[in-house]
């Protein structure tokens, strides 16, 4: 070996590393979010402490650091037939909204937990993504989707011009559920019947509920993954930012909204 060859490779432990900070900066945040955030995000993160740095190089510090997100799984879907009235699609794809309480979207999602299940009847605000109410029980029965309007009824005053999207199942097309519309002054729109891209905001929010907490957790009862999701829906409100929400939680959003 050269001995040139040899100093350098002796001096090399000495060569301070210039990304130390940002490293556990990101092991941190990594962390912090239980494995949820890939590299976009925490660069997005860093960006929000005013830490200027590409999001190539904050990819290749997680392969350094073996830090990898998590991948996202599909929900399952439910349809029963037509057994009531069929809204039109007014939505239309359109998932854009200027403001709180334009456009909201509910679904119903399934977990399982050692042969016994738990339902997950929510309401998205398309404008920042956020819940704006939710219900979880044992069974899909249609006093949780009653509950859960009710909850977010409390929310807006009557006749607020908003449109409530929703896909075909038998709970949006009883009419007690459309009464409890009309009587608040709330449009129906329904997606067309088997297409779950005409309500693809909440089954995002479903995937990304579900590949965050629910694949990656052993549930021992369906307790504990209640408490679960509720820790994580106030997780998902209040903390876990967005790029297309501007770098900021759907709250935080809704915020800066009003103060402008």
């Amino acid at each position: 070996m050269a001995r040139s060859t040899f100093y350098y490779h002796q001096k090399q432990p000495e060569i301070p590393d210039k990304y130390k900070v940002i490293k556990e900066l990101i092991k941190s945040i990594y962390h912090r979010h239980k494995g949820r955030y890939g590299y976009r995000r925490i660069t997005d993160e860093l960006q929000n402490k005013g830490i200027v740095i590409n999001h190539k190089t904050v990819l290749r510090l997680m392969n350094l650091l073996g830090l990898k997100s998590i991948i996202r799984v599909k929900k399952y879907k439910s349809y029963k037939g037509e057994n009531g009235k069929i809204a039109p699609n007014l939505l239309n794809r359109n998932f854009k909204a200027t403001a709180p309480n334009q456009k909201w979207a509910t679904d119903i999602t399934e977990f399982n937990v050692f042969g016994k299940k738990l339902y997950l009847s929510p309401i998205i605000d398309l404008f920042n993504q956020e819940i704006i109410s939710y219900e979880l029980t044992e069974r899909p029965v249609f006093n949780q989707v009653v509950t859960m309007l009710k909850k977010a009824f409390k929310k807006i005053p009557n006749n607020a011009n908003l449109t409530l999207h929703s896909d075909q199942g038998w709970q949006y097309q009883m009419k007690q559920y459309q009464h409890l519309l009309k009587e608040k002054g709330i449009i129906q729109s329904m997606s067309r019947k088997g297409n779950c891209l005409d309500n693809a905001i909440i089954e995002n929010f479903f995937g990304t509920l579900k590949s965050e907490l629910f694949y990656i957790t052993k549930f021992r009862t369906i307790e504990e993954l209640k408490t679960e999701i509720k820790q994580y829906i106030n997780y998902y409100n209040n903390d876990r930012i967005k790029s297309n929400l501007n770098k900021m939680s759907p709250i935080k959003y809704r915020a800066h909204y009003y103060k402008n």
